[in-house]
């Protein structure tokens, strides 16, 4: 016996009538009228009788009738108590420093919102430490761009990321508003990230596929720092939509970069189903839900979802 049969079977009794109920229940009445069948077979006796204007309990029915109201009673309750009930324990979650300009805030909203009681360790450095901290289980779970080094990790691809080419609009030899290529940008004074940065790796191989020497002036390893040199009119910086995120009201002109290979993957990485606790399980669907809503809602400038 199910505990569906049992709300059928009040629905039905409740209402007085078959289609009235499957009506209600979003079913058709065949459907219903088989599960009832179902349910008086399992139980060897008859629970309802037809009349001239519908259906009616039978005696045992009447009887089985008030059990099963106690009982979906019983099982609600104890759904109810196990909503309430609070998630309790501990997450350690790491972000790219871009990543994290949009998404950060957001995500501990949500966490704060539905899961008080459990405590959030967010980490923002580069991806390749990321990636090295997960590996030692330093992390239980991360937004990554490139998931070679994984041990035994879930991956989940969840955003694609344009980049923009951003400076001040008077920086000398900046092109005008519109999108841009790569191989007319060049010569344009860059500060980028180091080399063992992700991105920085992207935006060479970008370079290196129209055959142009990127004009380098100065390598910030830092987010906050590059993008206030940027401000100060000392070069121009590639970098996805989210790093300008912070930067509301500031004068800066951005440039989408229209190379069709020019994207960065954000991918949502963890330790295997098996290594994480509820709470971590619970953090990993609220991060890629709080991101997907950061796309629809367009507060994730040039990110859209990932599409298989």
């Amino acid at each position: 016996m199910e505990l569906r049969q049992l709300r059928y079977f009040v629905k039905v009794a409740e209402s007085g009538s078959m289609g009235r109920a499957a009506a209600e229940l979003g079913m058709v009445t065949s459907a219903l009228s088989q599960q009832i069948s179902r349910l008086e077979s399992e139980l060897s006796t008859r629970l309802l009788t037809r009349t001239s204007t519908g259906v009616m309990p039978t005696d045992a029915g009447l009887a089985f009738l008030r059990q099963a109201q106690l009982a979906l009673r019983h099982a609600d309750g104890a759904a109810q108590a196990a909503k309430e009930s609070r998630l309790t324990g501990q997450v350690s979650i790491g972000l790219p420093a871009t990543t994290a300009s949009v998404l950060a805030l957001p995500f501990m909203r949500a966490m704060r919102e539905r899961y008080p009681d459990v405590r959030v360790r967010l980490v923002e450095t580069l991806s390749g430490y990321l990636t090295s901290m997960l590996n030692a289980r330093q992390l239980d779970l991360a937004i990554v761009f490139q998931a070679e080094a994984a041990r035994r990790w879930s991956v989940l691809p969840l955003i694609d990321e344009r980049l923009f080419l951003i400076a001040r609009p008077d920086l000398p030899g900046l092109p005008p508003e519109g999108p841009v290529r790569l191989r007319d940008v060049g010569g344009l004074p860059y500060l980028l990230p180091g080399i063992a940065h992700g991105l920085r790796s992207l935006v060479n191989a970008g370079f290196s596929r129209v055959r142009v020497e990127p004009n380098l002036v100065a390598e910030i390893d830092g987010l906050d720092v590059l993008m206030d040199l940027v401000r100060n009119g000392f070069g121009a910086t590639i970098q996805p939509g989210a790093a300008t995120v912070r930067l509301q009201g500031e004068p800066l002109a951005l440039r989408l970069i229209s190379d069709r290979h020019l994207r960065r993957h954000n991918l949502l990485v963890s330790l295997s189903d098996d290594e994480l606790s509820p709470a971590a399980l619970a953090a990993r669907v609220l991060l890629a839900r709080t991101a997907s809503e950061l796309v629809h809602s367009g507060a994730w400038p040039g990110a859209s979802l990932h599409k298989p």
